[in-house]
């Protein structure tokens, strides 16, 4: 088979990286890819929006199997583009992808299904919201309805703070994704993503992980998209676990499927885990970065194999992982999340130790140097027979790699370190 990743960063490496692993797969490529996927497959220098772009080369090519990185892609409609011409994708269809691309869908959709969710308003104008954030003075969430790459959303923990982002929103910081914006009460407790495989009737979760947003240690400074993860959660418990299936991820394949949009391919569940049961933050259409890495290590079943039962309407059965943890630590440049530079020279790839997996996100190579070319730049994989062991081995392979303005995080996986030590 010959494979089409779209994408170019930390997530595609890692999906790249994994579906290289099956007999099935005779040849790979990827758009635009990065100089580390360029290790394993050929890169196209076609963007991920560039539907047509994409799609004549599938043809061109004689692509078997198309899989879509990222949401923007998904959102405007690459599936069915690919679909009308034959040509087999993995990824939800543009209603179907709704879920990610519209807060105010997804909030309908799962008031309607009875999905538990923070309570919510939400509003096309401006002055409309400030006089709601008078009668509800917060804490509160504001998030702008349309994609807006990680960063339409602000935790407000007073009203000023939330009469700032909803000015800015609807002034056009995030474009049209701000025209609507949703107002939501806070959840407290622990966040998890649950990222799931359906076939629009069948849904199988895997392993739990956990995300790092925030840019500094001990979950402080501003958002991004990703600092690092972990899997599996320990303290996400069986009886957690099956409350999500049967109160979640089910009800809303149910939901779509009845809404005429059969969701097929990645559902990504943001949870909060409070004291009431598991509540969704927020759905994602596609595999999360930085999640996917650490999961690619440790899914033992074939990739390859889960998406084509996927798009075949045949998924059965379960995943097979392999025991122990894994982690991924992002390589981030000087200023991320803020204004940074391109360019800078990366040392010491070639030095990292055995079993430590180097994902690309944001790099280029000129002259036959790899530099820098994004915001995350790396991110630096193990696994272990524990998330301290995977984690060790992490921090050992990130010693090896240096550049101008680097910055990561070193306590990823803090809280799961502190209750296992409880």
């Amino acid at each position: 088979m010959r494979v089409l990743v779209v994408g170019g960063g930390g997530r595609e490496h890692a999906l790249v990286w994994k579906i290289a692993q099956s007999p099935h797969i005779s040849e790979i490529y990827c758009a635009p890819g990065n100089a580390g996927i360029a290790r394993l497959a050929t890169c196209v220098p076609v963007a991920a929006e560039d539907i047509e772009g994409l799609l004549a080369f599938a043809r061109q090519a004689g692509i078997d199997l198309t899989v879509v990185g990222p949401e923007a892609p998904l959102v405007a409609g690459i599936v069915d583009a690919f679909q009308a011409a034959g040509l087999p994708i993995f990824g939800p269809s543009r209603a179907a992808a709704r879920l990610e691309g519209s807060k105010v869908f997804a909030k309908e959709l799962m008031e309607a299904a009875g999905i538990p969710t923070a309570r919510y308003a939400a509003f096309t104008e401006q002055a409309a919201a400030l006089a709601y954030l008078e009668e509800h003075p917060g804490p509160v969430v504001v998030k702008a309805d349309g994609l807006a790459a990680g960063k339409g959303v602000v935790v407000a923990p007073d009203t000023t703070v939330a009469r700032e982002a909803v000015t800015a929103m609807f002034g056009g910081r995030f474009g049209p994704a701000g025209k609507q914006v949703v107002i939501e009460e806070l959840l407290e407790g622990e966040e998890v993503s649950v990222l799931a495989i359906s076939d629009g009737e069948r849904v199988i979760p895997l392993l739990p992980s956990q995300d790092h947003k925030r840019v500094g240690e001990g979950d402080t400074g501003p958002n991004t998209g990703g600092m690092g993860a972990y899997a599996p959660v320990p303290f996400y418990t069986p009886e957690i676990a099956g409350e999500v299936e049967e109160k979640i991820l089910r009800p809303t394949v149910r939901a779509m499927a009845a809404a005429g949009c059969p969701y097929r391919g990645v559902l990504y569940a943001g949870l909060m885990l409070t004291r009431e049961g598991p509540k969704v933050l927020e759905f994602n259409c596609r595999f999360g970065d930085p999640e996917t890495q650490p999961l690619m290590l440790l899914l033992q079943s074939d990739l390859v194999e889960l998406m084509l039962a996927t798009i075949n309407g045949e998924l059965a059965g379960k995943i097979d992982w392999y025991p122990g943890a894994a982690a991924g630590v992002v390589l981030a440049a000087g200023g991320y999340p803020g204004p940074y530079a391109k360019g800078t020279p990366i040392a010491g790839l070639e030095a990292v130790p055995p079993g430590v997996e180097v994902f690309h996100a944001g790099t280029a190579l000129v002259d036959g140097q790899v530099v820098t070319a994004g915001g995350r730049v790396l991110c630096v994989t193990a696994k272990g027979e524990d998330l301290r062991a995977a984690l060790e081995r992490v921090y050992a392979g990130i010693k090896a790699i240096n550049f101008a303005g680097m910055h990561y995080r070193r306590d990823i996986g803090y809280r799961a370190l502190q209750i296992a030590s409880k």
